[in-house]
């Protein structure tokens, strides 16, 4: 099992090295923009050092979203940030699974996820299998409610979607931690990568704040946490405070070994 975490940008393999991680997460762009992503700047170092890579989209893709203005250029960000995350050899493209708004029909948001694959299989495919990952919180949410994930899967899961499960998020939203792993799969089928993340808030609050898995005064017992990785049996990447992270490795090392 490979444990690391989301890093810088600028220079992955030094952080990686940095925190002893063996698989690195990081932005090809602005997380808050739509600005196209540009190549890792040693992206070749990173395959020559062995670590295994993950790129997490921008924030600001929303994929379900009705709004002709955000779904459109949502589509061409997952595009352009999956063909360059192909070209460093990553392992993944993160999405979260995105939101309608209020009193819009949640059915559509879903088949907005299936004419994402359905168009570019079109065009050949993105070259990286697509995550797409669980939220905290908001009622038009694909990604927050078990049965609306399952909904979810009945659209993207004959395109070969894959899912990445956060901690923090699912905690947040609600979802006990207790037997979550085999509920997720007997909805996906997979789980390809573990966002594990403490929470620094109370069970179903929705609020999406991460903590350190260890000595971060999180609301999630940390063995609860390495349980959920070792059930998992997937890459995990802690998304934590960067002064901590290097601990948080260090313990689920130990505690996963």
């Amino acid at each position: 099992m490979q444990i690391g975490a989301h890093v810088r940008d600028d220079d992955p393999l030094s952080a990686a090295r940095e925190r002893n991680a063996e698989v690195v997460q990081f932005f090809l762009a602005d997380p808050q923009g739509w600005k196209k992503p540009v190549p890792a700047p040693s992206a070749a170092d990173i395959e020559a050092a062995g670590v295994s890579v993950f790129i997490h989209s921008p924030y600001v893709v929303n994929v379900a979203s009705l709004n002709n203005r955000i779904r459109i250029p949502s589509r061409k960000a997952v595009a352009q940030h999956a063909a360059a995350a192909a070209e460093i050899g990553a392992k993944g493209l993160i999405v979260h699974g995105g939101h309608v708004r209020k009193d819009e029909d949640p059915q559509q948001g879903l088949l907005n996820w299936g004419k994402l694959f359905e168009r570019q299989a079109e065009d050949g495919g993105f070259g990286v299998p697509i995550l797409i990952e669980n939220t905290a919180g908001g009622d038009g949410a694909m990604a927050r409610h078990l049965d609306m994930l399952a909904r979810l899967w009945d659209v993207v899961g004959e395109h070969g979607a894959g899912f990445c499960l956060d901690t923090c998020h699912a905690f947040a939203a609600g979802w006990e931690l207790d037997g979550l792993v085999a509920k997720i799969r007997s909805i996906t089928g997979r789980i390809d990568l573990v966002h594990l993340n403490n929470s620094r808030d109370e069970f179903g609050s929705t609020r999406d704040r991460h903590a350190n898995v260890v000595h971060g005064g999180g609301t999630i017992d940390p063995e609860q946490l390495a349980a959920v990785a070792k059930e998992a049996r997937a890459p995990v990447v802690v998304e934590t405070p960067s002064d901590g992270q290097a601990d948080d490795i260090a313990y689920l090392r130990e505690a996963l070994s």
